[in-house]
């Protein structure tokens, strides 16, 4: 995203495990349309410019989609879009080796783009390409900043490499190998300290969970260590990385207030699972999970007491549909295809009509950053099973008052006795879970605190600068013409 006053904007690419377009229907994206409804409702002369690849596109089906989605309505007359056509650097499909090194440059190869159709007076990263700073500086020389949803490289990442644990970053050829763990890990460390020093060139930074502020202050704080201050020598040439931003965590903003109307009773035997159809949010795992679950109650097979796991997901790509149509033979396989919905890419009142009816909401991502689905769950009603991870562990399914508003889970088997449990919980302790879990998610993750997060991030004082830059760069105009014109 860029931002002008009239013009600024939010740059629209994302971290390059997640990689997706402007209008694929994400939860990161709930970010970006917030971020900007809230511009457009207190800051009328500020034009909010998106730079986006999606050029099967128009403006106003981006818009429409939003609308349908997410229930935002946007001002057309205050945004503006700058298709960019050199998408295919970002994707992972163009670096099958050495991803997140050639992504990084991708996003630069699109920076120069972006920059080369319109220079903003902000640039603001909501994708995760922080390399993306040193072109915007070296040919737009604004101030850059983020919201870091998931950092490009984190410090998990690394100690996965380092044990030689296999992973889907983190293949079974490199973890069986001493000779190519080590030298993954060389490349991983190396990377993080580029990847800091890019973060540091941001004038504010925000990120989206104690997870991810966890994880991206030890990446800058990897910068002082004596292998970090080796190689950050090696960085000069293309520029300081100056002083160390404040990260500031700010929670996504959740339409918590239209899922807090849903009734809190009367709920059908469904376990909901809203995630995109990719690779890390492990689909795979919450269908054995069923067949586990199944395996010991099989009188929920069918009948008055049938339970159902609804998968609601996008499909962005050729690659997504192909995971569904795998999961959809992993079900045939386990015989678990009977109790098993799909619906690939819902419209935002289908999504509500199942979250109104569902009981339990499932997540089975490790180190998910946030997870704005199970915020969706509580407020919605359902009862969250996650997994004992990232986001979901430390911010958002936690006690309130020593009583718990929902479970943690780590596998099949876990997962399915978490799930057992929360279906067969007594009338009365089911309601107050769910009380507990949607007044939670109400109060800490509602859109209200989200822009007030955003607006004390450190962009107001930005746009005070620019304005009184402008003041002064009239006032020496017309000092100048004055002069000019006496001394004629």
């Amino acid at each position: 995203m860029a931002v002008r006053v009239r013009g600024w904007a939010l740059n629209r690419h994302k971290p390059p495990e997640t990689t997706e377009p402007c209008n694929a229907g994400g939860g990161g994206e709930l970010v970006l349309w917030t971020a900007i409804k809230h511009i457009q409702t207190t800051e009328h002369d500020v034009l909010c410019i998106v730079y986006t690849g999606d050029v099967d596109a128009t403006k106003d089906e981006i818009i429409a989609k939003v609308n349908s989605r997410f229930n935002i309505a946007l001002d057309p007359d205050l945004l503006h879009f700058v298709f960019l056509h050199k998408r295919k650097w970002v994707e992972d499909t163009t670096w099958p080796r050495f991803t997140l090194a050639g992504q990084s440059i991708g996003s630069m190869i699109l920076a120069w783009e972006a920059m080369s159709l319109l220079i903003p007076d902000l640039f603001i990263d909501t994708m995760g390409y922080a390399f993306s700073f040193h072109v915007v500086q070296l040919l737009g020389g604004i101030p850059v900043s983020a919201y870091v949803h998931y950092p490009t490289i984190s410090s998990d990442m690394l100690a996965r490499v380092a044990s030689r644990k296999k992973w889907h970053t983190n293949t079974d050829t490199v973890a069986s190998s001493f000779v190519l763990s080590f030298a993954k890990l060389i490349y991983y460390r190396i990377f993080a300290l580029f990847y800091a020093n890019a973060l540091r060139k941001a004038s504010f930074l925000m990120v989206n969970s104690s997870w991810t502020k966890n994880h991206v202050d030890a990446i800058l704080a990897s910068t002082e260590t004596l292998f970090g201050r080796v190689v950050s020598r090696f960085l000069e040439p293309i520029g300081p990385s100056g002083p160390r931003a404040e990260t500031r965590t700010v929670f996504p903003p959740c339409n918590t207030s239209v899922m807090a109307r849903q009734e809190l009773t009367d709920r059908q035997r469904l376990i909901l699972s809203v995630q995109q159809f990719r690779p890390e949010k492990d689909h795979p795992l919450q269908v054995r999970a069923l067949h586990a679950l199944l395996q010991k109650r099989p009188e929920w097979r069918a009948g008055p007491q049938k339970v159902e796991l609804v998968l609601v997901g996008g499909a962005r790509n050729a690659a997504d549909s192909a995971r569904v149509d795998a999961l959809k033979a992993l079900c045939k396989e386990l015989d678990v295809e009977d109790n098993v919905v799909f619906v690939v890419n819902a419209e935002y009142l289908q999504l509500l009509s199942l979250l109104a009816n569902a009981s339990v909401g499932i997540s089975t991502m490790v180190d998910e950053h946030f997870g704005i689905n199970v915020v969706e769950y509580m407020a919605a009603g359902l009862i969250p099973v996650v997994n004992a991870s990232g986001g979901p562990l430390q911010d958002i399914v936690v006690p309130v008052d020593g009583e718990p508003t929902g479970y943690h889970a780590t596998d099949a088997e876990s997962y399915a006795h978490a799930l057992e449990e929360a279906l067969t919980l007594s009338p009365e302790a089911e309601l107050a879970m769910r009380r507990r879990a949607r007044a939670h998610a109400v109060k800490k993750f509602s859109v209200d605190e989200f822009t007030k997060g955003w607006a004390a991030s450190g962009w107001r004082d930005w746009r005070r600068n620019v304005k009184a830059e402008r003041e002064r760069a009239k006032v020496a105009v017309a000092q100048k013409g004055a002069h000019e014109k006496k001394a004629e």
